[in-house]
């Protein structure tokens, strides 16, 4: 008899309103996969417009989780624990990474057409929606195994959208280093997370917070393994110096569209990763991963700001490279709200810091991408010195990059840049993090030298004969989501707060 209750704990049902953005993003890509078996080579450019309609179909899908938080896959027992829940922290990620996917794909429909002979369009679609599905479940994540998977969901198919370019030698070898440093982070991660569940007894994130201060004696030392393992593995995912070697050459050589995707959508999934280990799993080790990610951030951004600065005008692919190395500074603000958590009497406003950041530069490190997108066709080296007198040839698109770069500056008119800044220095200051923030308001500093010497170089007179860049329509679209986005955000910033941080967890 005492068998059927406990069967009946094992069998659960599954919340499908809670589980559908992932899962309508998983399922339309698989559509895509076998439509592409039977459609006519002239009519493949549907596809990329099926996968647009998908992933805002995902994103939409949000709007009916708003009303509270849901879970899923969950066990019942003397403590209730869930693999899936959707609550608020879940739904904003979620909503970064559709979004960002959603302006990724907008990119690729111009991308492919130009690149059409190079990229299968069927294989590269299914692969681009296969990772906004893992990356979309992450955040919701709830136990140790399905993060790992979620991980993997989303980088696996990065890797080959990276590497997919036939006969590109420099897109091969990007996807070479992105795979070997990416499954060294992985094969790291696992095995922290086997000490954990060795040590603890479960996967499930809020029953290893609660097991770990009582772990016996004797298992001390593998728990403490493992939570520094795994930190050192999602530290790999989110681009954090030492583990940022890949950014550059894996930005340079894949496709700009996927370089866009990988820039806002990949450290939206290294991030919400490492926030649900650290905040989350791991809160009395706090006195360990606080100041580990507090030394990370200071090392990150110093080193991804430095390395921005040095970039040269005139060198082949500089305009991609200075968005990588600033890709890799703006990781290092990231970071510190999470640091902060570790030492901050309410984790949660630390972390609603990191979330807000994220959504800025989300929004206008896309439409940095786009523009460069559209110099790109043109100009296939997309160097700094490409971008001298856009104004002259095209002014909103000129005045759109300006506005991006000022806002990743932290300047207005990019009010938002220069609030989600201060949300994150607010944050250090709060946690009595006072050295980080002077070593984040030194690198603010160095960033504004290079966004303002690339800024105005777009209103000096051009050289020689002025480029045409004619906007295809998916193109205008991404550049006036992004645009349009950014201007409002700057209007209005507090909303950006106010949406990242109420009632994370």
């Amino acid at each position: 008899m005492s068998a059927q209750p406990v069967a009946e704990s094992l069998v659960q049902s599954v919340d499908w309103l809670a589980v559908a953005p992932p899962t309508i993003a998983a399922a339309v890509g698989l559509v895509v996969l076998v439509a592409d078996l039977f459609l006519p080579e002239a009519r493949k450019a549907v596809l990329g417009w099926v996968s647009v309609a998908g992933l805002a179909a995902a994103a939409l899908m949000l709007l009916p989780l708003l009303n509270g938080d849901r879970s899923t896959f969950c066990v019942n027992g003397p403590t209730r624990a869930c693999s899936y829940t959707a609550d608020h922290f879940t739904l904003v990620i979620q909503f970064l990474v559709l979004g960002g996917a959603l302006l990724a794909a907008l990119l690729s429909v111009t991308n492919l057409k130009d690149d059409e002979r190079r990229v299968p369009p069927g294989e590269f679609w299914f692969l681009l929606l296969s990772s906004a599905a893992g990356a979309a479940l992450l955040p919701a994540s709830r136990d140790l195994a399905t993060l790992i998977v979620a991980l993997e969901v989303a980088s696996l198919p990065a890797f080959a959208l990276v590497g997919i370019r036939h006969g590109d030698k420099r897109s091969s070898e990007a996807a070479l280093k992105f795979f070997l440093s990416s499954v060294t982070a992985t094969a790291v991660s696992l095995m922290g997370i086997s000490f954990v569940y060795a040590s603890t007894g479960t996967l499930y994130l809020t029953q290893v917070a609660e097991r770990l201060p009582h772990v016996d004696g004797q298992l001390h030392t593998l728990a403490q393994t493992g939570v520094v393992l795994t930190l050192v593995g999602f530290a790999f995912k989110t681009a954090a110096v030492p583990f940022h070697f890949w950014v550059p050459d894996t930005y340079v050589g894949a496709p700009l569209p996927v370089a866009a995707y990988l820039s806002v959508v990949g450290k939206a999934v290294g991030f919400s990763g490492l926030i649900l280990v650290t905040v989350v799993a791991f809160p009395s080790y706090a006195d360990v991963w606080g100041p580990a990610l507090a030394a990370l951030a200071a090392l990150t951004m110093t080193v991804g700001n430095v390395g921005a600065l040095r970039q040269q005008a005139t060198r082949a692919y500089s305009a991609v490279r200075l968005l990588a190395w600033s890709s890799v500074g703006q990781a290092g603000y990231l970071l510190v709200p999470i640091a902060a958590a570790g030492y901050a009497k309410d984790p949660q406003k630390a972390i609603g810091s990191t979330v807000a950041y994220a959504l800025m530069y989300a929004a206008v490190n896309l439409g940095a991408f786009a523009v460069a997108a559209l110099v790109g066709r043109s100009r296939a080296l997309n160097r700094i010195s490409d971008y001298r007198g856009l104004y002259a040839t095209n002014p909103l698109t000129a005045l759109l990059l300006a506005f991006f770069l000022l806002c990743l500056a932290g300047l207005p008119p990019g009010v938002i840049g220069l609030f989600a800044k201060v949300t994150v220095f607010s944050a250090a200051v709060d946690a009595g993090l006072g050295w980080l923030a002077v070593v984040m308001a030194v690198n603010v500093v160095i960033a504004l030298f290079y966004y303002l010497q690339w800024t105005a170089l777009l209103f000096r007179a051009p050289e020689g004969e002025p480029a045409r860049h004619r906007v295809p329509a998916p193109l205008t679209a991404a550049l006036a989501l992004t645009g349009v986005l950014g201007v409002a955000l700057s209007g209005a910033p507090q909303l950006v707060l106010r949406f990242a941080a109420t009632g994370l967890f």
